[in-house]
């Protein structure tokens, strides 16, 4: 086992060393900090100018919600508070009907991109970092969604959905903040509790095993959460153009594998990716979720208006942020 010279070699630590670890800590932390702050004016600028390519066209859609124009009735689901009930409509049956009306509030939406050590991959030196650009796609999208009169968050970060220029900075900060202090973060995002009809848009490799994917988004789904999955993938990632002897290091403690011929493992390869993807596109399909896929060798543009497309053109069967798209 390798030793940092830097940690205490005594079994117990007393509390000089205990204050001395915390201010080295604190003192890398900040050092983050301080270098991702100098990147929050190049990610708010890129963003917006991603989201500004594809915000023309945005129009507005008749959904549910709590504006004052009468939509429809329908009937009382064991969710819905005793004051959601029509009681004049009601008394007219044996059922009990809830009235909705024409959607005018802002729906919530939270975002979330993949923090996990095996996103900073990047197979050229002219090409983001998936890391990066999941973040890209993830501002811009938000960027996107203020326009539109929505509300957004950023999962994880214990911050109440926000509209407005004010709410896509906050979202920039809590972003390079949650970077600073947590460092390389989980590939997953963690399980939250969120509204009934709130939306949640994931941005990240998804490279864990289809198992772990589903149980995180059938969580989210029984909440009556929608959703999507963005899948960010360097193109050497799709189609592994490495050929004779080539040494592949994992990013995520996997190891290392050397072969002396790359190119043989293409087909193999080829086919697992082909099965996960289609894993991932099931698992999406399963809870009535939406499914992309992004390589970072595109541009950004290209994702958002796939993005933005896609969901104008769903039909969610409930209110959610998804109907913002169109």
């Amino acid at each position: 086992m390798a030793i940092n010279p830097q940690a205490p070699q005594s079994e117990t630590a007393g509390p000089s060393d205990d204050a001395q670890a915390e201010r080295r800590r604190a003192e890398a932390a900040r050092a983050r900090a301080e270098a991702l702050g100098e990147t929050l004016p190049g990610l708010l600028i890129a963003a917006e100018r991603v989201a500004a390519t594809v915000a023309q066209g945005l129009h507005g859609r008749r959904r549910t919600g709590t504006g004052e124009t009468f939509w429809q009735y329908r009937p009382f689901e064991a969710h819905d508070p005793a004051s959601a009930v029509d009681w004049r409509r009601s008394a007219r049956s044996d059922s009990l009907y809830v009235r909705e009306t024409e959607w005018e509030a802002a729906q919530s939406v939270w975002l979330w991109a993949d923090p996990s050590p095996s996103m900073r991959y990047r197979s050229k030196p002219t090409l983001p970092d998936k890391r990066e650009r999941a973040q890209i796609l993830l501002l811009s999208t938000a960027a996107l969604l203020l326009r539109a009169g929505e509300r957004v968050a950023l999962l994880g970060a214990e911050d109440r959905p926000a509209m407005g220029r004010h709410a896509l900075e906050r979202l920039v900060e809590r972003l390079l903040a949650a970077e600073a202090r947590d460092g390389d973060g989980a590939d997953l995002p963690a399980a939250e509790r969120l509204p009934r009809h709130a939306h949640v848009l994931l941005f990240g490799d998804f490279l864990s095993e289809p198992e772990a994917v589903e149980r995180r988004v059938a969580q989210f789904a029984a909440l009556g959460v929608g959703g999507a999955l963005v899948q960010v993938l360097d193109p050497a990632e799709e189609s592994l153009p490495f050929t004779g002897r080539t040494r592949f290091l994992g990013l995520e403690a996997e190891g290392e594998m050397t072969v002396g011929r790359a190119e043989a493992l293409r087909p193999a390869y080829a086919e697992r990716l082909a099965d996960h993807r289609e894993a991932l596109r099931g698992i999406a399909r399963a809870a009535g979720w939406t499914f992309f896929l992004h390589h970072t060798d595109r541009p950004a543009e290209e994702a958002l208006l796939t993005l933005y497309m896609a969901l104008a053109q769903e039909r969610p069967r409930q209110s959610g942020a998804a109907a913002a798209f169109g």
